[in-house]
């Protein structure tokens, strides 16, 4: 099973992008999203952003995935 988390895309140079997932930034490969622009949600999987998606989207997912890191804490 693979696991793509959304992440906000907040710098782009070149083929690389700075995204961030609450308050975390780490550099991520933007080759397989070069439609994926500052502003956007990518799926980001494994350091490489794999598809871009619809912001409410990404905040439902995120959402989610607080959900479930909250009932096992």
């Amino acid at each position: 099973m693979c696991l793509a988390v959304p992440a906000l895309v907040k710098s782009i140079s070149g083929s690389k992008g700075i995204v961030e997932i609450d308050g975390v930034t780490r550099e991520v490969s933007l080759q397989l999203t070069p439609e994926a622009r500052v502003g956007d949600y990518v799926l980001l999987h494994t350091g490489y952003a794999i598809n871009v998606i619809d912001a409410a989207e990404a905040q439902e997912t995120l959402k989610l995935l607080r959900q479930m890191v909250s009932e096992v804490q």
